[in-house]
């Protein structure tokens, strides 16, 4: 996690963003997004995340989030080492990923440059939390998080995109248990 950005109190909600390197745009095969919303789910049972909302872009995360459990930067950096180690596994075995050597040798050539790394660098080191500690606040990053896919061009209307907490927001069922804003 970036020096100038940190989760200064746990008891706040935060909203977090992140992006792959280069802004490379990995997740636009479903197999890749599952990926991610797999382990959003493992750390919701396992480490005590509360996600109040959520959306997958091509390139990037939004996420408004909390913790009953580990700290939250613990947990964003447990989250982003194994969606980093699954998803190059799953782009290095996937023979139908036209852009497979082309994403493994930017991985790389990002993981040379950072000695933390013994390989690959997925995603940018930083995750710029931004404390949610007033309701505007929470609204304001609620829509935006909401509306990218619509913004994208993607969808209509925010509820028609699967890999977002719009469609929880909406009534509908979505595929990571979400804490709804009231």
């Amino acid at each position: 996690m970036s020096r100038s950005y940190k989760v200064r109190n746990q008891h706040y909600l935060y909203f977090v963003s992140f992006a792959t390197v280069n802004w490379i745009d990995v997740f636009t095969r479903r197999e890749y997004k599952d990926i991610f919303v797999e382990s959003l789910k493992y750390c919701i049972k396992h480490k005590g995340l509360e996600v109040y909302a959520w959306c997958l872009m091509s390139n990037h995360a939004h996420l408004i989030i909390g913790s009953t459990g580990e700290k939250l930067e613990y947990i964003l950096r447990d989250l982003k080492r194994h969606t980093s180690k699954e998803l190059t596994k799953a782009i290095e075995g996937n023979i139908h990923e036209s852009r497979r050597a082309w994403m493994l040798w930017m991985f790389e050539r990002a993981g040379s440059q950072n000695p933390n790394n013994t390989k690959y660098q997925f995603w940018q080191q930083h995750n710029h939390p931004i404390e949610l500690s007033t309701n505007l606040l929470l609204e304001q990053r609620l829509e935006y998080l909401h509306q990218n896919p619509v913004e994208a061009g993607w969808v209509e209307e925010p509820d028609h995109y699967l890999y977002s907490s719009a469609r929880d927001y909406a009534g509908q069922k979505g595929l990571v248990e979400v804490m709804l804003v009231q």
